[in-house]
């Protein structure tokens, strides 16, 4: 299994005026760590208006963010 098959962050707003802030840093995160495989990109995935998921993901490119919308 990849090293970064784990990393994952999820995002649950109570407040939505710090949505995106909490998505930017959340993808920050992410990003650093795929700086070292350069090997994955990220999906974001909204499950409601309140929480998201973010993880890295073999499906999507390096160095690119996809989002999925399941709503």
């Amino acid at each position: 299994m990849p090293k970064h098959a784990m990393e994952r962050r999820e995002i649950v707003v109570t407040d939505p005026e710090l949505l995106h802030e909490m998505l930017e840093d959340a993808e920050a995160a992410l990003r650093l760590i795929s700086k070292t495989e350069r090997a994955v990109g990220i999906l974001v995935t909204r499950h409601d208006s309140c929480r998201f998921t973010l993880a890295l993901d073999e499906a999507v490119p390096y160095g690119e963010t996809r989002e999925l919308s399941l709503v």
